[in-house]
């Protein structure tokens, strides 16, 4: 039994309780024996932590909290429970995203989210299901299981899209509650936290891929989908192509940024990808680069939980206390709103450190 799973810390650490369980290189994934009881104690670690993908197993039991008065639920995979009615709608909704272009990930949650939803109510048929039952859903299931907002917030906008498209109505869907936006400040590194990261790489290519996250502010899904002609060394510009939204956008780049490609490029002489994995014309493995950054941060002694996003975040952050403009920033991290530029100004230390305490003048 294999477990897939973007690279988090916090999952990884609750895998690793496992009993028998071990990473596969190969596959990259950790994989374990099929067992009853393997398979209870995973669902007692993720319980509201991840939403389980399990319909490749046979049979499943879940034990159920204490807010579900500690009742054994057995769940068995979608296609057993569902009509086949459900199951084709399911098999519709799907294949309008695709014809829609929408991105593989989406595609995979918000399937996945809808599952979930008439797995739920598999008694009942998707035409009959009525905004009473999206309230149940939401204090039975979602808030029930303790899962997250945004989880919560996911479903939500599945079903919205399903009804629409498969169904030809809409529900209400605030009846379902929809939790407001958690408004966090993003992680970001100070320049000599940085510095420290990258200068403990000894290898050419993880330290460029890094370098570059960090110098262009990118995404780690746009870093590993770049090409060498995407690199345009005479005017100074690297072009993101069809990044999040579906949209290009250049942003430039160093001198510094272009020796460092240069030096990368004699020893790798990549193929297909400016960034390619263990064999040629392979793309890089956006978890590779993740373990890669782990191990940089603690070798550079830092007691952080740092992601490639912090490196982002740190760019975007950096710049605005560097004095550029707001409107700029936006344009080069891809944002389609200046309100989600407008988080970094809560973190800018340039003016706030500027502020003097009355504890002082006591």
């Amino acid at each position: 039994m294999f477990l897939e799973f973007a690279y988090d810390t916090e999952l990884i650490t609750l895998v690793k309780t496992i009993p028998g369980i071990l990473w596969s290189q190969t596959r990259k994934s950790w994989h374990m024996p099929v067992s009853q009881e393997l398979i209870d104690r995973m669902f007692q670690l993720f319980e509201g932590k991840a939403c389980i993908e399990y319909t490749a197993l046979n049979t499943v039991k879940i034990k159920a909290d204490a807010h579900e008065k500690q009742r054994a639920i057995t769940e068995e995979p979608i296609a057993a429970k569902v009509s086949e009615t459900t199951q084709y709608k399911l098999n519709k909704f799907i294949n309008w995203m695709h014809s829609r272009r929408y991105s593989q990930s989406t595609v995979k949650t918000y399937s996945e989210s809808i599952r979930t939803f008439v797995r739920f109510y598999a008694h009942k048929a998707v035409e009959d299901i009525d905004n009473d039952d999206l309230i149940r859903f939401n204090n039975e299931y979602i808030l029930a299981k303790g899962y997250s907002s945004s989880f919560q917030n996911q479903v939500v906008n599945a079903i919205k899209l399903f009804y629409i498209t498969v169904e030809h109505r809409k529900l209400d869907i605030e009846l379902i509650h929809r939790p407001k936006r958690e408004h966090k400040l993003p992680n970001v590194l100070s320049k000599q936290e940085v510095k420290l990261i990258l200068e403990v790489l000894p290898n050419v290519k993880h330290k460029t891929m890094l370098s570059i996250i960090y110098a262009c502010g990118l995404r780690c899904g746009e870093l590993i989908h770049l090409k060498p002609a995407d690199v345009d060394s005479g005017r100074h510009l690297l072009l993101i192509r069809n990044a999040k939204g579906r949209k290009d956008r250049i942003t430039p780049i160093s001198d510094k940024v272009i020796t460092m490609l240069r030096e990368y490029y004699k020893v790798y002489k990549p193929q297909v990808w400016l960034f390619e994995g263990q064999y040629k014309g392979e793309q890089y493995s956006d978890k590779s680069l993740q373990s890669v950054l782990k191990q940089a941060v603690t070798k550079a002694n830092i007691n952080k939980p740092v992601t490639l996003h912090w490196l982002r975040h740190s760019y975007a952050t950096h710049l605005l206390e560097s004095g550029t403009d707001l409107r700029y920033i936006q344009e080069l991290l891809g944002h389609k709103s200046s309100k989600t530029t407008e988080i970094y100004t809560h973190v800018s230390t340039n003016s706030i450190q500027k502020i003097k305490s009355p504890f002082d003048e006591l």
